[in-house]
């Protein structure tokens, strides 16, 4: 009995040791990281997105790694992330690859191509068509560890204050569209200009652009975009599966120990899931709040609108992937993967949607 006693009482004083350890161990993390983002702090799927991320890297690794989170301008400003994180001011950078156009071509298809691929094709192209691979090879030069960590699915096209009946009334337009996108929108005569996401509002508002793309209803919603524009477009051809990405300076990574290097890439790659997830169940409560309480008008773009701007798309993509071989080399693997991709959805995804909403 006494016996039973004893271990009873070191069982019970070994688990007060073990939460003793733990709680050491939340109170002083062996690393302290810091996160710069393209988002404004806390900003509804992207910001919090980030700030998830951050959080479950803290919990998978037992608090041994403290992430903080900067939103944009706190530490640096959203565009100057990237160099941020490639000279060692900050361990994480939580943004889009096709913000980096300047730094490498090829960083744009890792986010989305116009009418390219799903979040369900990219993350299949990144994980098991080779995309990753060459993701990593791209981000190489500037010491740089890339990760998908999120995907919008497939987005707006934006946010206008004049009707688009045919693709004349592009010309001239100034509109907000990064990457591919933009350069579809110049090679129809519009003008594309790249700001970061706390600048659309006044940008819209003042008149200093004209239309806007940012996500969906869900962050369109929290921006308030509705009281600067009339017209919502849909869908969005120029992004139809955005993939958010976090990237790791390269020698704070292998500075890690092992166990730790595979817990953060991990809880990255189950954020990327969570926020497809999260703008799933909150786009469309989102889109029936701008329509019926804030009187938005809905509209989709005319087919002959879209049919000429997916012939733009293919002149404008092929001739960005003929600039240069590591370019090529990407596009190469992501037209190859979207081909088969698209055979197989034919009998299944597509057909099944086709027969769920046969009026749709």
């Amino acid at each position: 009995m006494k016996r039973r006693q004893f271990l009873k009482g070191a069982g019970a004083a070994s688990v007060a040791a073990g939460a003793m350890v733990s709680s050491t161990a939340q109170a002083a993390p062996e690393y302290k990281w810091k996160m710069v983002t393209t988002w404004p702090k806390n900003f509804p799927g992207l910001g919090t997105g980030a700030n998830y991320l951050a959080k479950l890297i803290g919990e998978m690794t037992g608090g041994r790694i403290q992430v903080k989170v900067y939103g944009a301008k706190e530490l640096v400003g959203a565009l100057e992330i990237f160099d941020a994180v490639s000279r060692g001011t900050a361990e994480l950078g939580h943004g889009a690859a096709y913000y980096w156009k300047g730094k490498s071509r090829a960083a744009q298809f890792f986010t989305s191509v116009p009418f390219g691929l799903t979040a369900q094709e990219m993350n299949s192209w990144l994980y098991h068509g080779g995309g990753m691979e060459l993701w990593e090879e791209v981000y190489e030069p500037f010491g740089l560890v890339p990760g998908a960590a999120g995907n919008t699915g497939v987005q707006m096209g934006g946010w206008f204050n004049k009707e688009i009946n045919t693709v004349s009334d592009l010309e001239g337009l100034k509109m907000r569209m990064p990457g591919l996108g933009g350069e579809v929108l110049k090679r129809a005569g519009g003008t594309p200009v790249l700001l970061p996401g706390g600048e659309i509002f006044p940008s819209l508002q003042s008149g200093a652009i004209d239309a806007t793309e940012w996500v969906g209803p869900y962050n369109d919603l929290a921006f308030g975009l509705y009281k600067a524009a009339k017209y919502y477009y849909y869908p969005g051809w120029h992004e139809p599966g955005s993939t958010m990405e976090c990237f790791i300076n390269k020698e704070a990574l292998e500075a890690l120990p092992e166990d730790l290097q595979v817990l953060v890439r991990t809880a990255i790659r189950v954020a990327n899931q969570d926020m497809l997830a999260d703008f799933t169940a909150k786009n469309n409560r989102a889109l029936e709040q701008l329509v019926n309480d804030h009187g938005v008008e809905l509209r989709k773009f005319p087919d002959d609108v879209l049919n000429k701007i997916k012939a733009l798309s293919d002149e404008v993509v092929a001739e960005e992937a003929s600039k240069d071989e590591v370019t090529k080399k990407v596009f190469d693997s992501f037209v190859k993967f979207r081909d088969q991709a698209t055979k197989w959805h034919q009998v299944s995804e597509q057909a099944y949607l086709n027969a769920r909403n046969p009026l749709a």
